[in-house]
């Protein structure tokens, strides 16, 4: 017979955050600091989701994402408020390279997602016939966006599909591994879908962004990593949430969820947690299971949002054996336009783009490549040496790379990177507008309101602060806040220790 399940009952302000990827780090963290008590339950082993470092050649590397956008400020506060500020390292060359019609050709400059503003910046990536496409643009009939419009069909229709099949495909997959015909230009590109809302020519909508952009005076890096790797920030965040006192629970899935008169029995497979507050930041999938009971509504909305699959390719050879492949000097990478019918999508020479990597293995060459996006998963199923083949394939063709690696990794990311199509931001409303009517549940994560480290930590502050107006009136700040940011701020020197002897 089995035994009746533990009850944990603690005390009012108690907190489980399900999920530990970062966006549930950054929400236990953030409710830390108004000083709630946090429980983090994550299924797995492991914590970070979609950042994780690992070796190759005895070498340190990332895994999984290995930037974030520095020109939004969440993901590098967290940064350095975990203590990693000092170790932030921007991209030690931004030169990256498209390989498209069989060569590799420099990235045009003054363009939005691959959109751009001169089409004379484009000549070499696009066809004479495709730069005269472009050149007809300002004496067409303004084309209405109304709510929402896929990336890819809106400027196919303004600019030709040359544009988005060489420049706006590659690139805007990069971020989402999708299909720029279907990814929703509010959601994905917001600053330019506002531009052509206002009306008149593309070309003169994308000139607005970067104007306005300009006027806003950005300084410092677009992107930042990390010395040691992207995948470091959840360690140093959950080292500052265990010493903020919130509790850390892996290989603990969340089987239930039910509201009860006191809030919320989160039901594990050993035992039933008390909670006022849930913070839900989980996949999709995952959440709609959870939801089911609760708010089927949100639960179907949830069930609806597609994911993309890939997989990547890190290899590492001896700078010796590479020494002659020129077209390996001089750029952070590359990426491949879809339409050319390569395997590989982009390819990020690691040892080139970030210091800290060749820092550490100065012998050493590391590159890694990307396969797979929505709707082209077939590839995932191949073996690893495979993979690893036709990477080599492809990086011989398109850099004249003869040599053979020493060390190889194949990552796979099954269901990656949730979908952006055209509505998504409607439908993520729905879903907000159906959780919130859930006393003390909020959600957060790569689903909701962009894919990136800055958006995922922006979802989890809002997601912590909107449970810290429930539970306490409070909007998350207030003398509890700045107390609790002094304790979970102690162990910076140890999380540096630590970080500097490679643990």
């Amino acid at each position: 017979m089995q035994s009746p399940l533990q009850r944990d009952t603690t005390r009012t302000g108690h907190v489980v955050v399900i999920g530990g990827g970062i966006a549930g780090l950054a929400a236990a963290h953030r409710l830390l600091s108004a000083g709630l008590r946090v429980t983090v339950l994550e299924a797995t082993e492991r914590l970070g989701g979609k950042l994780m470092t690992g070796e190759i050649a005895g070498t340190r590397v990332d895994l999984g994402a290995e930037s974030m956008l520095a020109r939004r400020p969440e993901a590098v506060e967290l940064a350095t408020a975990v203590g990693l500020g000092g170790r932030l390292q921007p991209p030690a060359t931004a030169t990256a390279s498209v390989w498209t019609r069989d060569a590799l050709r420099p990235m045009p400059k003054g363009h939005v997602m691959g959109v751009p503003g001169d089409p004379a910046a484009l000549s070499g990536v696009l066809s004479p016939e495709g730069l005269a496409r472009i050149a007809q643009e300002r004496d067409l009939t303004p084309t209405a966006v109304g709510d929402d419009v896929a990336v890819g069909a809106y400027v196919a229709d303004r600019l030709g599909r040359e544009v988005v099949d060489r420049l706006v495909e590659p690139l805007l997959g990069g971020v989402y591994a999708g299909d720029a015909y279907r990814i929703s230009m509010r959601a994905a590109v917001p600053q330019l879908f506002e531009a052509v809302k206002e009306g008149g020519s593309l070309l003169d909508g994308v000139r607005r962004v970067q104007e306005r952009a300009a006027a806003r005076q950005q300084t410092g890096p677009v992107f930042q990593g990390i010395d040691g790797g992207i995948g470091t920030l959840p360690d140093a965040v959950a080292d500052a949430v265990r010493a903020g006192g919130a509790e850390i629970l892996l290989a603990t899935p969340v089987l239930g969820l039910t509201r009860t008169v006191r809030g919320w029995d989160v039901r594990t497979d050993t035992r039933v947690i008390d909670a006022d507050g849930i913070v839900l930041a989980t996949p999709a999938w995952s959440a709609s299971t959870l939801l089911a009971a609760e708010s089927p509504a949100a639960s179907v909305e949830l069930a609806a949002v597609e994911y993309a699959s890939m997989a990547l390719v890190t290899l590492a050879f001896r700078r010796s054996d590479i020494a002659g492949t020129q077209a390996l000097h001089g750029r952070s990478g590359f990426l491949v336009p879809p339409v050319d019918g390569r395997t590989i999508k982009a390819s990020t020479f690691s040892s080139h783009k970030w210091q800290w990597v060749a820092d550490a293995a100065p012998d050493l060459f590391v590159l890694r490549t990307s396969v797979g996006r929505y709707g082209e998963e077939e590839h995932l199923h191949r073996e690893d040496s495979e993979l690893v083949d036709v990477s080599l394939s492809d990086l011989a063709a398109a850099t004249g790379l003869a040599a053979r690696p020493v060390d190889t990794e194949v990552t796979r990311w099954i269901g990656g990177l949730p979908q952006y199509p055209v509505g998504h931001l409607t439908r993520v409303a729905r879903i907000r507008d159906e959780v919130a009517k859930l006393p003390g549940l909020r959600v957060c994560g790569a689903v909701y309101d962009g894919v990136g480290i800055p958006a995922c930590v922006a979802s989890a502050r809002r997601a912590a602060d909107e449970i810290t107006r429930d539970l306490t009136g409070a909007d998350g700040g207030g003398n509890a806040r700045k107390i609790a940011e002094e304790i979970i701020a102690t162990p910076t020197r140890v999380q540096g220790t630590r970080s500097e002897a490679g643990q």
